[in-house]
């Protein structure tokens, strides 16, 4: 059933709206007491398939450009039912050597695919936010060494806070990993020399100087309202120069790496003690998708490894074994979705979708320009621009509850989903067109109906 109804369902995309809120009350048909004696496979999926088909946001559609979201391909979509339907237990060589294998082989072919040295060790998780635990624990354990204590198996008690410093790009999923790790979120300093946040390399210089270069100094790679980034190479010879960890947050940005027009971006990336990224934003494939890459693989091991269960396999053994190289013990193949993919459309594929998303945002940044009502709010280098809505004769300071109006709007409506943010004070527009499925006339309707919906807003 689900397979007859996929193919309507995903060919309905392309002129489907994002979001029908109309079609909300369909989810009281997924409420009610649990039945007792069942409805049947067959009737069960038949109702979960007519419901979400109809009352989900669309988001694997051409037009979602909320947040940072890509869409699934083909192959991917495919790769993912495989994973579901051979339902393998992904932590231990032993319980599946494909999954492992696969694991190891994606690995490899998403270091070729961003430069990274083939030397790095890696893991695969389900976000971004797990990503950055796994190479931030390696970094924990990293500098308590310093203090000659191993963090994994005696934790943090008695040490001081351990200094990390970034710059105003910092993303929460950062702070977020650190408070998991029991760091504390708002232990993290930034060092910023404007109110967009770039980096303030002096102050940091001199920060890194007075803790003596015992700390980690977190670099990133496309920031999510404007796709701006730190100086990756200047941050590696900071840390490179007082001796500290180097860890980089390239969630979607490390994918400028794959674009001679945007590489330059990445430089850098490959001094890195430890990066990360996620699959289910540039890459396209389905959530959950992470990854992340470590210089030194032994830190992974030391973080995460030699849990002292008989039942376990050695973590010294040849055949790996990733939920000791990660937060994770059980796990699924999600390898699968992201060898698929690599396989069917290759390193050209790849980065001729990444330049195709970069030629759209271009797109949307000369659109905005173009038009008498919407602003440009700073240079479009990656797959977002930020904007917002200014019509004539409305005062500097009705424009941030103009603009959040309109989002509001804009998601009611639903033919095309942005919603807004805050940048340099301003409540923003920042649509990210990074689904494979998206085209310039996917941009060109977003502008349409802001102008069409702006008028009707009251302020």
């Amino acid at each position: 059933m689900v397979a007859r109804e996929a193919g309507p369902y995903l060919d309905s995309l392309r002129e489907r709206p994002v979001h029908d809120g109309a079609m909300d009350a369909l989810l009281d048909e997924l409420d009610g007491p649990l039945p007792a004696a069942g409805d049947g496979a067959v009737a069960a999926v038949e109702r979960l398939v007519r419901v979400g088909t109809a009352a989900a946001t669309h988001s694997s559609g051409p037009r979602f450009f909320h947040f940072v979201v890509g869409g699934s391909t083909p192959a991917a979509m495919a790769g993912d039912w495989t994973a579901s339907l051979l339902d393998q237990a992904a932590g231990l060589w032993l319980t599946s050597p494909l999954a492992a294998r696969a694991e190891t082989v994606v690995l490899r072919w998403l270091k070729e695919l961003f430069g990274l040295p083939t030397a790095f060790g890696g893991v695969l998780t389900p976000s971004a936010t797990l990503a950055h635990v796994a190479g931030l624990a390696c970094a924990r354990s990293w500098w308590a060494d310093g203090y000659g204590v191993d963090v994994t198996s005696r934790g943090l008690a008695g040490l001081p806070a351990m200094p990390v410093f970034s710059s105003g790009l910092v993303h929460v999923s950062t702070r977020k990993a650190l408070q998991i790790l029991g760091c504390g979120r708002d232990t993290l300093r930034t060092f910023a020399r404007d109110d967009a946040g770039r980096v303030d390399l002096a102050a940091m210089d001199e920060a890194l100087a007075r803790v003596g270069g015992r700390a980690v100094v977190v670099a990133n790679l496309g920031e999510v309202n404007t796709g701006d980034s730190d100086p990756v190479a200047d941050l590696a010879d900071l840390a490179e120069r007082h001796g500290a960890w180097l860890h980089v947050d390239g969630a979607f940005g490390l994918f400028a790496a794959l674009s001679p027009r945007t590489a330059h971006l990445a430089r850098g990336v490959e001094r890195a003690d430890s990066v990360t990224a996620d699959g289910h934003k540039w890459l396209n494939v389905p959530y959950e998708s992470g990854f992340s890459f470590v210089r030194d693989a032994g830190w992974l091991s030391r973080a995460f490894g030699a849990w002292g269960a008989a039942y376990l396999p050695d973590e010294g053994d040849d055949r790996v074994n990733y939920n000791m190289l990660g937060p994770e013990s059980s796990r699924r193949a999600r390898a699968l979705p992201i060898w698929a993919t690599l396989r069917a459309y290759g390193r050209d594929g790849y980065r001729e979708m990444v330049e195709r998303h970069l030629d759209v945002a271009a797109h949307l940044g000369a659109l905005v320009e173009a038009a008498p009502d919407l602003e440009l709010l700073a240079p479009v280098q990656l797959c977002i621009a930020c904007f917002r809505y200014r019509p004539e004769g409305v005062p500097e300071e009705r424009l941030d509850e103009l603009n959040a109006r309109l989002g509001e709007a804009l998601l009611r409506d639903g033919r095309v989903y942005a919603g807004t943010s805050t940048y340099r004070g301003m409540t923003v527009f920042r649509p990210a067109p990074l689904n494979w499925r998206t085209t310039k006339a996917d941009v060109e309707r977003l502008v349409d109906v802001l102008r069409e919906l702006g008028p009707t807003i009251t302020v």
